[in-house]
């Protein structure tokens, strides 16, 4: 296909596609799917070779969140039975992560229900950090903690933090059909404090909501011009209880193209896999392997992943490798511009391209939210909608929070 040598050769030279060439891979029928994993793969193996970046998730604070996102079972309101419980004590957040590392994750990701941290919760997040750093030598920590207010990236950075996760989840256009306690320029703001601060950004995309293709494709140049070093594509996990719980849009073909197209859109960047894999691409995880450089071992937030023995047997069988402690993930150009410390958000050593700057909006990527697509891009989130497999959405009852091992 004409599109797709296109896209590669855009992906090796870390160009932006078009938006119209983004919503032609998601417009890609299934006879097509294989010839677009090989496409997009090709730019993943020019970036980060056949590498896999293991990380672990811990959850600080599960649960008694105000907000109101209607994709979280956490959310307020929520009647998903998922576990609650408040903040765990440095110890026990530094036990929880060291299973973790044992399993060969390279990064810890410290996650706490809320808006936004208080400075007390930051202080206790802090020692967290240290705790975890002084008995894992070598390991990145990344905090997800909600809104941030001015000066907190920087202490969490002087305590440690590698990197800070607050995600865009959807696009600009569509943002406030999920939430309403706050707005998509707040998530923005966030994600441009951690950048100024030193912190390696991290930011992604929840798919499967019942967007459109346009939004997807917003979201996605949106993310492209925050400029994140990390990119979480998470599928939907409809919960019972929450808003969303009959949301099931998706099936393991969708999943592989919406994969596709954020590797052509940010072709430098760490993809990672994350939450609702197992829901979604089922016994196709192992194609996804050829679009993300990254994955979550084992289980979620509020929900268990795989074994993760079998995380690591994915992996190997597909032919990929883990990544070791003592690879730098990113390629030389992102790696080095991260070590300079660009101190903002926009474009900052990505070579993109497309015009943009450091400073430059964030939000311009989505300015065409409006535009109409074909009907096949119209459609696609419903016509491709799968049917509800709730027998693969199990509520996390073990690891942080509760007296059992953690699954690692």
């Amino acid at each position: 296909m004409d599109l797709l040598n296109t896209l590669v050769d855009k992906g090796l030279r870390r160009e932006l596609p078009t938006r119209e060439e983004a919503l032609a891979v998601l417009a890609t029928s299934d006879d097509e799917l294989l010839d677009v994993v090989a496409a997009a793969g090709k730019v993943r193996r020019q970036w980060f070779g056949r590498r896999v970046k293991l990380n672990y998730l811990v959850n600080l604070k599960s649960g008694l969140c105000p907000e109101d996102c209607s994709y979280c079972s956490q959310r307020l309101g929520s009647k998903a039975e998922i576990l609650k419980y408040t903040w765990l004590k440095p110890d026990e957040a530094s036990k929880a992560a060291a299973a973790g590392v044992a399993g060969g994750a390279k990064r810890v990701c410290l996650v706490a229900s809320g808006r936004g941290p208080t400075d007390r919760d930051v202080d206790r997040v802090s020692q967290t950090i240290e705790a975890i750093k002084e008995q894992n030598e070598g390991v990145e920590v990344c905090a997800c903690l909600g809104l941030l207010s001015d000066g907190q990236a920087e202490r969490l950075r002087s305590a440690g933090a590698d990197a800070y996760n607050h995600n865009l989840n959807t696009s600009e256009g569509t943002y406030g059909d999920i939430t309403t306690t706050h707005t998509y320029a707040d998530r923005v703001d966030t994600v441009q404090k951690a950048h100024a601060a030193g912190l390696s950004a991290c930011s992604g995309l929840i798919a499967g909501m019942g967007e459109s293709d346009a939004d997807l494709v917003d979201v996605v140049f949106a993310l492209r011009e925050l400029d994140p070093d990390s990119v979480p594509v998470n599928f939907l996990i409809p919960f019972e209880g929450t808003p969303l719980a009959k949301e099931w849009n998706l099936t393991p073909q969708r999943a592989l193209r919406i994969l596709a197209m954020v590797r052509f859109v940010c072709p430098d960047v760490e993809v990672r896999l994350a939450g609702g894999r197992e829901v979604h691409l089922r016994s196709l995880q192992p194609l996804a392997l050829h679009l993300a450089n990254s994955i979550f071992l084992g289980d979620y937030l509020t929900s268990e992943g795989q074994a993760g023995q079998a995380d690591l047997d994915m992996i190997a069988d597909a032919g990929f490798e883990v990544e070791g402690a003592g690879t730098t993930t990113l390629p030389a150009h992102r790696a080095d511009a991260a070590a300079e410390g660009c101190g903002s958000s926009g474009g900052c050593g990505s070579g993109s391209g497309s015009g943009s700057v450091c400073g430059s909006s964030a939000a311009a990527g989505s300015a065409e939210s409006a535009e109409p697509v074909g009907a096949a891009g119209a459609t696609a989130a419903t016509a491709t909608a799968g049917s509800a497999r709730t027998d693969l959405v199990a509520v996390r009852r073990r690891g942080a929070g509760t007296d059992l091992a953690p699954n690692a």
